[in-house]
């Protein structure tokens, strides 16, 4: 009988990417929602809502790729509205902005799609019992996801989460996801100490009588 992968989603992104890169992600993406909050002052009412996305597209991106850099994650050029990807680990990283709990918005992007078929090999994690057999992966796709009130007079100049996203494979469905304070917080988790069933006993010292016997 095949045993089911002791490993899960989170571990693996875990070993894969550094604290310090997810709390840099996490902050250049609220810095570049700012930026681009208020470099949107003074533009008319009529198209603020798509001034305000195009430019949170590109400050969030160029957030995005200085935090890729500093991390050594490899950060893909710049270019045009192309998606910025990195790497660290196993995993490709890239991100994308929607409108709090329309995550079906990820799949707006061919690219998006394309990359998220690599998640193929990580899917037994999950629901290990319909597969025969799990072979580590060399290649995964996770996304830095920014979810936003989806109104300009509801905290618009900053994401109401940051949350680190896992598709399946077609990008229909997520393996996991999480907020990124609270995936954070998996980095200070220890392994359970394992306990220690031996129970040392003190060896009984026979006291010896007068006439040399033991008692």
């Amino acid at each position: 009988m095949t045993q089911p992968p002791a490993d899960t989603i989170p571990d693996l992104l875990r070993r894969s990417l550094p604290r310090e890169l997810v709390m840099a992600v996490e902050e250049a993406l609220s810095v570049g929602a700012q930026r681009a909050h208020a470099a949107s002052k003074g533009m008319d009412e009529g198209h603020l809502p798509h001034v305000v996305g195009q430019l949170r597209h590109f400050h969030m991106n160029e957030a995005f790729h200085r935090a890729l850099a500093m991390g050594e994650a490899s950060p893909t050029a710049i270019r045009g509205n192309g998606i910025v990807s990195g790497r660290a680990g196993v995993f490709t990283l890239a991100r994308f902005n929607i409108p709090d709990g329309f995550w079906v918005n990820g799949r707006r992007s061919h690219t998006r799609r394309q990359m998220s078929f690599a998640n193929k090999a990580i899917e037994p994690l999950v629901q290990p019992e319909l597969f025969d057999q799990y072979t580590a992966p060399s290649d995964a796709v996770a996304f830095f996801v920014a979810c936003f009130s989806g109104s300009l007079y509801i905290q618009p100049d900053s994401p109401v989460s940051i949350q680190i996203a896992v598709p399946d494979r077609e990008m229909r469905g997520w393996l996991f996801k999480e907020p990124l304070d609270a995936f954070l917080r998996r980095y200070e988790q220890k392994p359970a100490a394992q306990d220690d069933l031996a129970k040392p006993q003190l060896k009984k010292i026979k006291k010896q009588g007068n006439d040399g016997s033991a008692s």
